[in-house]
């Protein structure tokens, strides 16, 4: 697997919800031309990347507990997929950073966050997702559909490439699945998704992250290994702190 800057790497997880509008810079346009620009466009890729408000204080959080830097490519790889780098973050560190970016918007749920904190949550995307964005919450709230495709898409997936239809990859990947109580992964089925915006040398057989639409990049059993361990950390904290929670309303 070819080495890729922490810039280009960030991007290639960055671009799928920016592409919707979920995140980063309105321009969306603009971030796909920088991808595909090589080179030439990696500082002007460095420009854009804090505009990602939701991902960027969790870099600098990563490179400030690691004396590296945020676009350091072991610290992007640690927020997206995890990596042993998380366990070097201090816990006073990560809750004041949590505090000063979500208590107020995050209001009641304030707990929920603290709760998944001192359960062992780490700084990665999956922690963001599963213990931080509302979408569990408003699961057992009965909005389940929508709800479940969302944390689904917004989660980063692994699977196998099997195919091709068209210009669209066929991955043999397993779904998040919800029992009316807690989250886990359904059996494997094959889904199609858009290779990655700048063309990585994708083939079938090889293992894959994914996020929303598109694959991200080709990962290795290593990396494949640290995101299946932090995601299954995340979805245990999180349906600890609903369980939780929802004992404290009956009572």
């Amino acid at each position: 697997m070819r080495a890729m800057s922490g810039s280009a790497l960030f991007c290639r997880f960055a671009f799928p919800p920016n592409s919707l509008g979920y995140c980063g810079p309105a321009d969306s346009g603009l971030l796909k031309e920088l991808m595909i620009g090589g080179d030439s466009a990696i500082q002007e890729v460095r420009h854009v990347i804090p505009a990602f408000t939701g991902a960027w204080p969790y870099l600098e959080l990563i490179a400030a507990c690691s004396d590296r830097e945020p676009l350091d490519p072991k610290v992007v790889e640690a927020y997206w997929l995890g990596s042993p780098l998380l366990e070097k973050v201090d816990l006073l560190d990560m809750g004041n950073s949590l505090q000063e970016r979500f208590r107020r918007r995050a209001g009641w749920d304030w707990k929920l966050v603290s709760d998944a904190l001192n359960a062992g949550g780490r700084p990665t995307h999956s922690f963001h997702v599963f213990c931080v964005y509302p979408w569990v919450g408003l699961l057992q709230s009965g909005i389940v559909d929508q709800a479940l495709a969302v944390l689904d898409r917004c989660r980063i997936r692994w699977g196998e490439v099997v195919g091709r239809a068209g210009d669209r990859l066929l991955v043999d990947s397993q779904p998040l699945a919800w029992d009316g109580a807690r989250l886990g992964l359904s059996a494997a089925r094959v889904e199609s998704v858009l290779p990655p915006v700048d063309h990585g040398d994708i083939e079938v057989g090889d293992l894959v992250a994914m996020h929303w639409d598109y694959v991200c990049q080709k990962i290795t059993p290593g990396q494949h290994r640290d995101l299946r361990r932090y995601q299954s950390r995340h979805l245990t904290i999180a349906d600890r702190s609903r369980s939780a929670l929802g004992a404290r309303i009956e009572r």
